[in-house]
């Protein structure tokens, strides 16, 4: 049996190590105003950076120099600019932040975080005649609709849009099973409607 080699560890990580958690802490104060997913993605990015810039300072013989707080905004600075560690500032990258900035738009998702009840939701079936730009039109008009709906017809809509049985929801809402097909056709009716206000042509 061949076991894989094993590299020694550097010394110089016990003393990076010892300086993350002040690192992480200071980025994610840094990056408050972010979305959980996104600001938990920026503080690696800070990590990264703040880790790179403290290894050249090892090679540069100066580690003295290295502290968590002076690391810290400068990986914080580099992440805000859009530099990630290995790489490129691509401003043809639509998914760069770099490209964000310097263009001017944003990139939000289509599905979307229910946090009263805690759930991911994809709020809308893809047709498999229809085209990305129509799906992706459809999922942005679909939820605008949704949010024009009282709260519980809402949280019926979305049971609904997933292909739950009427049954099943009718159970859910502790109403009847008739009850529930009443209500697909009116939101169906409510749909038609709305769309008719925002594309007049449909």
């Amino acid at each position: 049996m061949i076991c894989p080699r094993r590299f020694p560890v550097p010394r110089w990580h016990r003393g990076f190590l010892l300086m993350l958690p002040s690192i992480r802490k200071h980025a994610a104060v840094g990056f408050r105003y972010l979305k959980p997913e996104a600001r938990e993605e920026a503080i690696q990015e800070v990590v990264c950076n703040a880790l790179r810039a403290y290894v050249r300072l090892v090679q540069l013989k100066k580690v003295d120099l290295a502290y968590p707080t002076v690391l810290a905004r400068y990986g914080v600075a580099q992440v805000k600019d859009g530099r990630k560690v290995g790489g490129k500032l691509n401003v043809q990258d639509v998914s760069s932040d770099y490209a964000q900035r310097q263009k001017g738009f944003s990139v939000e998702r289509l599905d979307q975080f229910d946090s009263k009840e805690e759930a991911w939701l994809e709020v809308f079936i893809e047709d498999k005649r229809s085209g990305p730009a129509d799906i992706a039109t459809s999922k942005i008009d679909f939820t605008a609709w949704l949010k024009s709906l009282r709260y519980r017809i809402r949280r019926i809509a979305k049971l609904l849009a997933t292909g739950e049985k009427t049954s099943i929801v009718a159970k859910k809402f502790c109403v009847s099973a008739g009850r529930i097909s009443q209500l697909r056709r009116e939101l169906a009716q409510s749909w038609k409607n709305f769309h008719r206000e925002i594309d007049p042509a449909a």
